[in-house]
């Protein structure tokens, strides 16, 4: 059974973030069962950890001795072997597997980018100076993906690992309107959340970020 690397706790803006929800949604779509182990601050940095994961970051999965990092790789690996994420045939798979890379090459850095600004560095006057270039930049890389969705369910001719990767980076930017606003990215994106496996993906991680959550100290 595989086993997948998750954090215990994580700030209240980085739950339902995680990259390795991508990873649980993969594994719920395709039906595929799974078992956690869970770590703290002081895991990720461990010799151990960083052994197998060189940033010390989730998600990671063991399986049958095979250690693989990155959740892109992870759903890739996950899509090859289930035809709820990719289909068989070979040119399919290939539009799917640009689609795949187009979230994490052509997507992803903009929209991380700004969130990045807004969420790290709101208050410093570069980040000030910066964040309309970087939003117009993001709104037109969105632009691009919104032509190609209009008028579509999903990117290729029904749900894929592609869809899974495209909506968990949108949901990078919930802090904003900018997805949920848009006529074509807003309804897309309740799509792929709407989706009984994302939202038992959800679920999963968000339980031990509040069974582990730090009590507070009162002032």
């Amino acid at each position: 059974m595989i086993t997948l690397y998750a954090f215990k706790w994580v700030p209240d803006f980085a739950q339902g973030l995680v990259r390795d929800l991508r990873v649980r949604w993969a594994l719920e779509e395709a039906g595929m069962p799974y078992g956690t182990k869970l770590l703290g601050q002081d895991d990720k940095d461990a010799p151990a950890y960083r052994s197998i994961q060189p940033w010390g970051q989730v998600p990671v999965i063991e399986e049958d001795g095979l250690v693989l990092f990155e959740s892109a790789a992870i759903v890739q690996y996950l899509a090859d072997r289930s035809e709820a994420l990719s289909p068989r045939d070979p040119v399919s798979r290939a539009k799917v597997a640009q689609w795949l890379f187009a979230a994490m090459n052509s997507v992803e850095p903009h929209v991380a980018n700004l969130a990045n600004l807004d969420l790290f560095h709101a208050k410093e006057d570069w980040a000030k100076a910066r964040r309309p270039g970087q939003e117009a930049f993001t709104r037109m890389k969105l632009s691009s993906l919104a032509r190609r969705l209009d008028g579509r369910e999903w990117l290729e001719n029904r749900f894929t690992a592609a869809d899974l990767l495209m909506v968990t980076v949108l949901r990078i930017l919930r802090h904003t309107d900018i997805v949920t606003s848009d006529p074509v990215l807003g309804p897309y994106l309740a799509r792929g959340e709407a989706r009984p496996a994302f939202q038992r993906a959800l679920a999963a991680q968000l339980a031990p970020f509040r069974e582990n959550a730090p009590e507070m100290v009162p002032a």
